[in-house]
């Protein structure tokens, strides 16, 4: 029986439909994404590299983030080069093991984001309610830990997924009216009984989610509440300024995520959920290092003395 399962998926092919009902603004969009792709990799990659070569980044929130940047770089590449082949060939076929591969590293990496960004809330936290402490508390050991525990999480929720997946059946070719392989379009396509995998999916996406926002609400109620006390308006405007770049990422990346599980799959809904899906999966990985480096004075002075190194 299981022979005979693997040999039935072993064909079965999915077709991405991506963008294809707009055949004009495939060129246009090619060039969009593809412009978006290399700041990502650029931006993400450029703030790694500016984190290591600067002594003076190498502390726990500029850890957290250079982590961020890599899951993003990370998750971009693994959906965005195959959304430009897409764009430019009329074969949109995908294998079966492709889509399920693409899911289960799209799942790692969002869900090693959704808790990287709730370690970067707990480090603002230590560092702003117990200043004193803080290099104490924000130790190396508990920083890769934290880290560590991030990606383990990102690792479990996705194989768990993937697993179930893997049980259902399949036959021929199955659209999906998506760029990328999301559970719910996989889901859609299969023959099976879905209602294991969609319980399973929102109990797994509800969890991340309340948890994580628990995390940085409660993080931040405290330094919000550490703020106001504080006598001099300068140490208020340095402390929010320090927290402003986070809670910008907090806000779009929580928010699409909000926003696409909120969408129900119906037929008249998929271009909101393609639109939603851009964002987080094409967008926000570009939008990251743009938004910590131009709000940031040492990210900028190391980017100078870079330029000038080079010059």
């Amino acid at each position: 029986m299981w022979l005979t399962h693997k040999n039935q998926t072993s064909e079965v092919t999915f077709i991405l439909l991506g963008f294809s009902e707009y055949p004009d603004l495939q060129g246009p969009l090619f060039l969009v994404f593809l412009t978006i792709y290399t700041i990502t990799v650029l931006g993400n990659l450029g703030m790694i590299a500016i984190i290591r070569f600067n002594p003076k980044l190498h502390t726990p929130m500029y850890f957290f983030l250079s982590h961020l940047s890599l899951v993003d770089f990370c998750y971009s590449s693994v959906v965005t080069p195959k959304l430009l082949e897409n764009l430019i060939v009329e074969d949109r076929s995908f294998s079966f093991a492709g889509c399920l591969s693409q899911f289960f590293f799209v799942c790692v990496f969002v869900v090693t984001e959704t808790f990287m960004l709730a370690a970067m809330a707990y480090d603002r936290f230590v560092a702003i309610c117990n200043p004193l402490l803080y290099t104490v508390a924000m130790s190396p050991k508990l920083c890769s830990l934290l880290v560590a525990a991030c990606y383990s999480w990102g690792l479990i929720c996705s194989l768990t997924l993937t697993c179930f997946l893997v049980t259902l059946s399949f036959r021929g070719s199955k659209v999906i009216h998506n760029f990328v392989c999301e559970h719910a379009a996989i889901v859609a396509a299969s023959y099976s009984d879905a209602y294991i995998n969609q319980m399973i999916v929102l109990v797994s996406a509800t969890f991340n989610e309340i948890s994580s926002l628990v995390i940085i609400l409660t993080s931040y109620m405290f330094i919000f509440i550490t703020i106001m006390k504080m006598p001099s308006t300068g140490g208020r405007h340095k402390a929010f300024s320090t927290c402003a770049s986070h809670l910008t990422a907090i806000t779009i990346f929580h928010g699409t995520i909000l926003f696409l599980y909120c969408v129900p799959t119906t037929k008249s809904s998929w271009l909101m959920v393609k639109v939603a899906s851009v964002f987080y999966i094409v967008v926000i990985p570009m939008l990251n290092p743009l938004i910590y480096s131009l709000r940031n004075k040492d990210v900028k002075e190391t980017v100078r003395k870079l330029i000038g190194i080079k010059l």
